[in-house]
């Protein structure tokens, strides 16, 4: 299954043009690759290398590689992408511009669960989405070997 995942927001928090905070996303992003599903980072972030102070870019940011910082996130958590704002084998039956997926995680999808306790934006709760995907039969709610449970404290 090829599956979008947003960035800002889903597997951090709200804070760009800086990564924002872990919000638990590595465990499960690694569990989906474990489980033989292809993820596409389909984000808003781009890398800006020319601002001209035009007022264009509604986040204002300074040049930058943010869609980068964004990649690099993904490699320093050990979790492979297939593709990045794009869904590689789509080019050989569409001229589409939209990464082709079969399911898209979003901050601002609705139905997403959503963590409301930071005074900021909301973010993916990751537990809860981890138990949709499961009840769905997207994952199995067998952890993978390379990530074991943490045991319950009593």
């Amino acid at each position: 299954m090829y599956i979008a995942i947003d960035f800002d927001g889903t597997c951090v928090t709200h804070e760009y043009p800086r990564i924002g905070r872990d919000i638990g996303a590595v465990p499960v992003l690694k569990e989906l690759l474990s489980a033989g599903h292809k993820l596409i980072l389909f984000t808003m972030r781009s890398n800006i290398q020319d601002t001209k102070g035009n007022g264009k870019d509604i986040m204002d940011c300074k040049a930058g590689n943010y869609l980068d910082d964004a990649v690099n996130w993904f490699a320093d958590n050990g979790i492979d992408l297939f593709g990045v704002n794009v869904n590689p084998t789509q080019k050989e039956w569409t001229s589409s511009p939209k990464a082709y997926a079969h399911l898209y995680i979003d901050d601002a999808a609705i139905g997403i669960p959503l963590n409301y306790i930071d005074n900021g934006r909301p973010y993916v709760e990751w537990r809860q989405l981890r138990c949709m995907l499961i009840d769905r039969g997207i994952l199995t709610g067998i952890m993978p070997e390379s990530e074991p449970r943490k045991a319950s404290q009593s």
